[in-house]
């Protein structure tokens, strides 16, 4: 393959990432579960919340994780 190719490659799989993070954001209220895993951490104090996503954080690293392994699989 020469640079192009690659490059082109490249465009069309941030396209494809930039659309799935789009239709998640629409479908956010539909999927209420995540973002509230079992695993994500949330610290709530009279004036003050801590709020991180562990689980859902492992859980999207896996998912396009897997999707960029079927992209460059050889």
């Amino acid at each position: 393959m020469n640079g192009l190719e690659n490059f082109g490659k490249i465009l069309i799989i941030g396209g494809l990432i930039i659309i799935a993070i789009g239709a998640l954001l629409m479908l956010s209220g539909k999927i209420s579960w995540l973002g509230r895993l079992p695993g994500d951490i949330i610290i709530q104090k009279k004036n003050f919340t801590f709020y991180f996503p562990l689980a859902t954080s492992i859980l999207i690293s896996i998912f396009l994780t897997l999707i960029l392994w079927l992209f460059f699989k050889r």
